[in-house]
């Protein structure tokens, strides 16, 4: 998939009239991928920049510029046989976006067309007219003949994953196209929310498009959003009442309010101070306590060892695209490498605050062998492994890997949505 900004047939568009203006969702949409792909700013962070606007607008919004992400490379297999010459960025985004609604949202071809048609320059809307008329007429028959598994899914990344996983490949890439379903974790004791279902490994699924802020169960600040291969690692720690544990590269939060909720002692450290200011917010909003610390995992030191260390290191999060769409365009081969030469200082020392016995639970959001098995069979020599058992996690038997390791990939519960890419190794100091 070749990012928009270094298509071979681009040029610095001239200077065109604006735009008449359009729908505030299509804007914002055009603005949302504009960011993204044009600028290469992450989704959410380009969300967060919109202007103040109407809830349902920036969620409506936010899906448009989901879908888009998610099938670029085979709604531009669509579109390109109807373009004679590369237009400008705004202008190709608009197509995208009216082509999106066309293909994939269901949207009404005259509403779709027409609020795609006001959001360009004059001089461009005939063309965006006659092209999504054409998408809208012949477009899902084109749509259905694209090998579209290859279309939307980088090739470095394709190559990578064919390597590891072989012709499951196309599985893992077919679950990166839909939408994934809004999990969270629950505070003990608290009851299923309603049109939930309880997943084997304890977390709360419900349909894709579910608005958390309007579920009585997170305003009372008894749940929060959490994918539930997210989940696993700090309940694969099993931290006990009173243990001392750390959370090192800490935010948003999740896992420090997991294993907060168990009743352990838990200092969460996190290196920056953004960050922290959304982990403390989130651990106030639950009621949960924990102390967090401001300092860099592969040198901080308290002075004091741990019973338990819970370390979800930076990583590529090329498992977290179902979430997180923009991720292939935000990364490159390159950043793989780099990232895993980071990860095992990071190991290195998370073994280095252990007490004797203690256990350290190594995970990363990447779909990455280099920043999954690769770090784990290189461990420090001060750790040993502690395989995973199958009833530590109920369902996902088959995820655990000949060495003990849990390797979760989002085509793994497809009948029930799926789940994030994870990699997670247990270990024992001594």
């Amino acid at each position: 998939m070749t990012p928009p900004n270094r298509n071979p047939r681009h040029r610095t568009p001239r200077q065109h009239p604006p735009a008449r203006g359009g729908n505030p969702t299509r804007r914002a949409a055009l603005a949302l991928l504009s960011a993204v792909l044009d600028r290469h700013r992450p989704l959410e962070e380009a969300l967060d920049a919109l202007p103040p606007s109407d809830p349902r607008d920036r969620a409506a919004a936010h899906r448009i510029a989901a879908a888009v992400l998610r099938r670029l490379g085979s709604l531009d297999a669509v579109l390109e046989p109807l373009l004679r010459r590369e237009p400008p960025p705004e202008v190709r985004q608009a197509l995208r976006i009216g082509a999106a609604e066309l293909l994939l949202l269901a949207t009404p071809p005259h509403a779709a067309v027409a609020s795609c048609v006001d959001l360009v320059p004059r001089p461009f809307a005939g063309l965006v007219n006659a092209v999504l008329r054409k998408v809208a007429t012949d477009g899902p028959q084109a749509l259905e003949e694209l090998d579209g598994e290859r279309l939307d899914t980088p090739g470095w990344l394709w190559t990578a994953w064919h390597k590891s996983y072989g012709p499951a490949v196309r599985a893992i890439a077919r679950a990166h196209r839909q939408p994934a379903p809004l999990d969270l974790s629950l505070k003990p004791g608290t009851a299923l929310p309603e049109g939930a279902v309880l997943l084997p490994t304890g977390t709360a699924r419900l349909p894709a498009g579910t608005r958390i802020t309007e579920l009585p169960v997170f305003a009372e600040g008894n749940a929060w959003a959490q994918d539930a291969a997210a989940a696993l690692p700090a309940r694969l720690l099993a931290a006990r009442p009173g243990e001392a544990v750390a959370d090192l590269c800490a935010a948003p939060g999740g896992k420090t309010a997991q294993l907060a909720a168990a009743g352990a002692r838990v200092v969460a450290v996190e290196r920056d101070p953004l960050r922290i200011l959304r982990l403390r917010e989130n651990l106030a909003r639950l009621g949960l306590d924990a102390s967090v610390v401001q300092g860099d995992a592969t040198t901080w030191d308290p002075g004091t060892r741990f019973d338990a260390i819970l370390l979800d290191a930076p990583c590529s999060a090329t498992g977290t695209m179902r979430r997180h769409p923009d991720v292939p365009f935000l990364k490159r081969p390159t950043d793989v490498p780099t990232l895993a030469r980071l990860q095992q200082p990071l190991l290195a020392h998370a073994a280095s605050l252990l007490a004797p016995g203690g256990r350290l639970v190594f995970a990363t959001c990447s779909l990455q062998a280099e920043e999954g098995e690769a770090q784990a069979a290189a461990a420090p020599a001060g750790l040993r492994p502690d395989p995973i058992r199958p009833e530590e996690v109920p369902g996902l038997e088959a995820a655990i890997t000949p060495e003990g390791w849990l390797r979760t990939r989002p085509d793994l519960w497809a009948e029930q949505g799926g789940m994030d890419g994870f990699f997670i190794a247990r270990f024992r100091a001594g």
